[in-house]
């Protein structure tokens, strides 16, 4: 089992610098995070693992713009993405992220809904539309795009969140549980999908789970955190050759990694 605190060589795509969190509630302050220190290269993909509870969707939202850290800071190819109180607008635009729930437009179609931050940033229509629909080939939906949210699965309907985050060609790909109110075979698919699109794309990403075979499958590391408030208990790599079918899951060293993990989060208790 190898264990790093670090990313592999190469240009670091977001760093993580002291990040802390509290939350100020009628009982008193809560404490989230507690100096988080992470850095992810560039073209890597890092999975984080952890108890509800223990601040991973918080880590990520700061990690987005989405929230503020309490301490510390978020730098985006070395450009610091908080000042202060107040994000940093020119690199919130270098990040894409995927939630749970699609939060796609239902009033759109999928063309539209893929096609929005392109019109929020005044790209002109045909220039929005056909990177759209380069999208929406890649993420395997090309014959769906005068559907409406309605009309899809919920894994299609993911497929055109990864795309809507995909249009502006993000540096970075922030993705939080994503796939965890889908069917087991469905989310399956799905992983393979991102494997996929990751391998089109070479984006970043840092994917945030439950799921720790899904951490594996898709994770270059696997990050685990303490219950709260969230600190780095540590990083795991995973070295398993890429493409991944989901055949891996059958292999040893597959199997290692799960048990080492589980067993990891299980000695929290």
């Amino acid at each position: 089992m190898t264990t790093t605190v670090g990313p592999p060589p190469g240009d670091v795509s977001i760093a993580v610098s002291g990040v802390s969190k509290v939350f100020t509630t009628k009982k008193g302050n809560v404490e989230a995070l507690r100096d988080i220190e992470l850095d992810v290269a560039a073209g890597e993909v890092v999975s984080i693992i952890g108890r509800s509870g223990c601040g991973k969707s918080t880590l990520l939202r700061i990690m987005a713009g989405l929230l503020g850290p309490t301490a510390g800071n978020v730098t985006i190819n070395g450009q610091p993405l908080w000042r202060g109180g107040s994000v940093d607008s020119s690199v919130v635009q270098k990040l894409g992220v995927v939630f749970q729930d699609a939060n796609l437009l239902p009033w759109f179609d999928v063309i539209d809904n893929i096609a929005l931050p392109l019109k929020l940033r005044g790209v002109d229509k045909t220039t929005r539309r056909r990177r759209a629909t380069e999208l929406l080939d890649l993420v395997g939906l090309g014959g769906f795009a005068g559907s409406y949210p309605r009309e899809l699965s919920g894994g299609m309907r993911q497929r055109v969140a990864i795309a809507r985050a995909l249009s502006r060609d993000p540096e970075l790909l922030l993705m939080d549980e994503p796939f965890g109110a889908l069917d087991a075979l469905t989310r399956e698919r799905m992983n393979l999908e991102v494997q996929r699109i990751v391998a089109a794309t070479e984006a970043t990403v840092v994917f945030v789970t439950h799921d720790i075979a899904e951490a594996v499958f898709l994770g270059d590391r696997v990050v685990q955190m303490t219950p709260r408030p969230g600190r780095i208990e540590e990083t795991t790599d995973v070295h398993l050759a890429r493409p991944r079918s989901m055949d891996v899951q059958t292999t040893p060293e597959f199997g290692t990694l799960v048990r080492h993990l589980r067993h990891s989060l299980e000695g929290e208790l």
